[in-house]
């Protein structure tokens, strides 16, 4: 077809509303029609076209080439026209025209890396992705947003509305999977060679619905309507086994060899997804993996009438991958998570050895490629499931193959709780890993050889250091195993890291303190403002540019511009703007309206006792007394919005998210305060419900017990986004002060040395119940059944572990809290001044961008290396 006859066919689609016309209305004919959607050549015209600019259908960035591309991908991906298609399929065709142009980049990189000699590959291991929604971040990446509304526009459509509809993979808990995310999309923009593992849950982490102000669970069925981001490669399928014995052997050459009889199979399917970096050229890899039986239906079972038998393998096989995090509180919950972990891990790792090999060499020299990191405990078998591979599969040495598996692999550690350091019951392990038992005994063995050698005599410290606790019930201890088998060990803040050298791995530092070492977390401006926040990342560009987005320290230039009276009521509207957006979607979700006018005081975030929540309502219910006390007192109105999950068999969380909805019933519907203070929960908190919060927040509590949080995130989004930060001395809270300020930060509660010596003085909490009447009147108000319908035991055991025990010490830091709350009010009240203050909180975060905390990792652990990709302009026509 000629170039001419390609333009009035642009112009016509153009004119008829981008080719969607079919019939009578239409000018072209089957055959132009035919050739406009798919073109032999496949070049499209610009608006820009009649100048002679043509670009590639798939891979082109300007809007004419977007809109022939989406309706190419309707039509043929979808098999739809517009008569006939729903929003879902608008959302998927946009989706695979961006997931064209990523592709393109994506097989760019992979041959980049192949053809280099031997670039460092970062491998991540993490349990957890908690990616978000990909359409809107992967269209800033690509840098194609304007163009893809436009081209959007043109078709009739709303951009906001597609985005809207993607729906969220819930294949992440909380701070640590959404962690994972940013990293990997702060790979992909420094351009380091990498490759996130991890598994595809059918069902990633549960929907919450609140009924009756419980948390109830459902599947999420993200998967339900297709997800048009993954890859399945099932030609790259390996083989995990579970269970069974091992047997001694001699090989030919007369060693000392070990095979695994394993009782069951399972096939890792792999599936890939395009990790996009922000305006570069470079697609990493996120590998996820799926678990099948190697024969999913039994012909001769179902001939006999069998049915469910001819099925049953499939069913016990799939179920390893079926839901994120199951219940582990009985028995087969355990079992089933060390399942998952061991899977991934497994998949993960025969993976990196075939990509190694297949590229020739030898595996003495395979951590010189691979630099894997572990992040947490979860994927820390791989310790021993390398020196299975290396040692009874590739007949290496034992004392080479431990020297590439220290060599290979670092540990994140993320917690200094006791339970959430792994354990695994002996006889479990050994009853579904009997080789990884008998290698970490072995592993153990040499280890505490080492440790005697240092410290002679010293009995206690053995048991204590010991990969095997056997103070009762034996247990596997996985931290001990990632930190004995790594190279580097990091905490992810510097609080946390001191923590971890002084208490929770205290002799292991002692032992290796040059593997110790600090990486501060951080998150992507790309995502948690550029998307989260367009109002604020506009104001920043048109004031310094846009170089800000991939160099966030850039934003302190925005310094120049905070004595700028129209500058601050800049920043003032497009907060009152991003609140009334977050008023109207709790108006819409809740059905709960809120004044924009008012403080958005905002805690979100995982429910557990160190997280608070309950001494945030414990300050709301003093402020209700106040009012119930007197209606003529002033107060600064406010808006208090919650959001997170509890873990399903965690009794006390989900009780505290009963309690946050009481209250807020009772307090939303009383004439005497419902027009100073709202209680919001909203429900099913998630990366998408984020976009509306974060922008909006004035207030962010993170006032976790100080000790308790490694890092915290959500500190950092809300400071990013110009919210004022009210917290203890805990985690990364303790870096966002010295960044923000002093002065821009609220302050209050004990330190963690404060906590540590209060509890060794013996920590007396009815003390403090009995001794402040403001305390005593909002406990003793709770345990009435005021806020439980005359129900007095609903909150007894909440109220009876806080006065008997009260492990995280609210009752210390109540006082305090009330203090500081009190300065809240008062600094709220100076809008200029709090502006101010908002200002200075988003242009000092540079320090909090994941970017910088990849670069860390990068030179402190990895050594790790940028690789330019450069893309091949005749991708994809002479691609065979």
């Amino acid at each position: 077809m000629s170039e001419l006859r390609q333009r009035q066919i642009c112009e016509n689609m153009e004119q008829t509303g981008a080719g969607w016309v079919w019939g009578p209305h239409s000018q072209l004919s089957s055959q132009d029609w035919g050739a406009a959607m798919y073109p032999s050549t496949h070049t499209s015209i610009d608006s820009e076209g009649r100048n002679g600019v043509i670009e590639d259908d798939r891979t082109g960035s300007m809007v004419e080439a977007l809109k022939r591309d989406f309706t190419h991908n309707l039509f043929f991906a979808q098999g739809k026209f517009r008569a006939i298609a729903t929003k879902n399929d608008f959302y998927m065709a946009l989706a695979c025209t961006v997931r064209d142009r990523q592709l393109y980049r994506w097989i760019n990189t992979v041959e980049t890396y192949l053809k280099r000699k031997e670039p460092k590959v970062v491998c991540y291991l993490s349990a957890e992705f908690l990616l978000g929604p990909g359409l809107e971040n992967s269209l800033i990446n690509l840098g194609i947003y304007d163009e893809a509304r436009q081209a959007i526009d043109k078709l009739g459509l709303d951009l906001d509305e597609l985005i809207e509809q993607e729906p969220e993979p819930g294949l992440g808990n909380g701070g640590l999977g959404r962690l994972a995310a940013c990293y990997m999309d702060s790979l992909s923009t420094l351009e380091i060679p990498a490759v996130g593992y991890g598994i595809r849950y059918e069902f990633g982490i549960f929907t919450q619905d609140i009924r009756d102000g419980w948390q109830v669970e459902r599947a999420d069925k993200w998967l339900r309507l297709g997800d048009p981001w993954q890859l399945p490669r099932p030609e790259a399928t390996v083989e995990v086994n579970f269970g069974g014995h091992t047997e001694a052997y001699t090989d030919d050459q007369g060693q000392y060899r070990v095979r695994w009889v394993p009782a069951q199979v399972v096939k890792g399917v792999p599936y890939d997804l395009a990790m996009i970096g922000y305006k570069v050229n470079t697609a990493n890899t996120l590998r996820l993996w799926k678990a099948e039986a190697p024969e999913s239906f039994d012909f001769q079972e179902f001939n006999l009438g069998d049915y469910y038998g001819a099925v049953h393998d499939k069913v016990i096989s799939e179920n390893i991958t079926k839901v994120l995090y199951p219940n582990d509180e009985p028995v087969q919950g355990k079992q089933l998570r060390l399942e998952q972990q061991y899977f991934f891990v497994c998949c993960s790792l025969q993976d990196m050895i075939r990509i190694y090999l297949q590229k020739g060499g030898s595996l003495n020299h395979f951590h010189e490629t691979f630099a894997v990191q572990l992040n947490d405990t979860h994927p820390s078998i791989g310790v021993a499931e390398l020196m299975r591979l290396l040692v009874d599969e590739h007949h290496m040495d034992w004392e080479e193959a431990w020297e590439v598996t220290r060599k290979t692999f670092a540990y994140t550690n993320h917690t200094l709780l006791p339970e959430a350091l792994e354990r695994w019951p002996v006889k479990l392990f050994g009853s579904l890993l009997p080789r990884h038992l008998e290698i970490i005994y072995e592993v153990n063995r040499r280890f505490l050889d080492e440790v005697r050698l240092k410290f002679p005599d010293d009995p206690a410290r053995i048991a204590r250091m010991s990969l095997i606790d056997e103070s009762g019930e034996r247990y596997v201890r996985m931290a001990y195993l990632a930190t004995v088998g790594s190279h580097a060990v990091n905490g992810v803040a510097e609080l946390h890291s001191l923590l971890l050298k002084e208490t929770t791995l205290r002799d292991f530092y002692e032992l290796w303190p040059e593997k110790f070492l600090n990486v501060t977390n951080g998150v992507t401006p790309r995502r948690f403002l550029v998307a989260s926040n367009p109002r604020l990342a506009r104001l920043a560009t048109e004031k310094i540019g846009d170089g800000w987005m991939r160099h966030l320290d850039d934003l302190r230039k925005l310094e120049a511009f905070v004595d700028d009276g129209g500058f601050r009521d800049e920043c003032q509207r497009i907060k009152l703007a991003n609140k009334q957006d977050l008023a109207g979607h709790i108006q819409k979700q809740a059905g709960i309206t809120v004044d924009p006018q008012s403080l958005f005081d905002v805690q979100v975030k995982r429910l557990h006792e160190y997280k608070r929540q309950h001494l945030n309502v414990l300050h709301i219910i003093t402020l209700y007394n106040r009012l119930k006390h007197d209606r003529n007192v002033e107060i600064v109105p406010r808006t208090f919005i919650f959001g997170g999950k509890a873990a399903p068999g965690y009794f006390m969380a989900k009780l505290i998210i009963k309690l946050i909805n009481s209250v807020a019933e009772v307090l939303n519907k009383d004439p005497d305060v419902r027009e100073r203070l709202k209680v919001v929960f909203l429900p099913n908190y998630n990366v998408k419900q984020a976009r509306w919060i974060y922008p909006a927040a004035d207030l962010s509590e993170q006032i976790s017990t100080a000790g308790y949080e490694a890092s915290g995130t959500s500190n950092m989004k809300f400071a990013m986004n110009g919210a004022l930060t009210i917290g203890t001395l805990d985690g990364a809270n303790i870096e966002i002060r010295d960044a923000v300020g002093h002065e821009n930060f609220f302050l209050f509660g004990l330190t963690a040395e404060d906590v540590r010596a209060k509890r060794a003085a013996g920590y007396h909490p009815g003390d403090y119940y009995g001794s402040n009447p403001h305390l005593r009147e909002a406990v003793d108000l709770l345990g009435s059944g005021h806020f439980s319908q005359g129900d007095a035991n609903l909150f007894k055991p909440l109220i009876d572990s806080l006065i008997n025990y009260d492990p995280y010490l609210l009752f210390a830091d109540y006082q305090s809290y009330m203090d500081c709350q009190e300065q809240v009010s008062q600094a709220y009240q100076d809008r200029d001044g709090w502006t101010r203050k908002s200002i200075f909180n988003t242009v000092r975060m540079g320090k909090f961008s994941s970017d910088r905390a990849i670069r860390e990792y990068c030179d402190k652990i990895w050594n790790a290396k940028p690789v330019k990709v450069e893309l091949n302009e005749s991708y994809p026509s002479d691609a065979i």
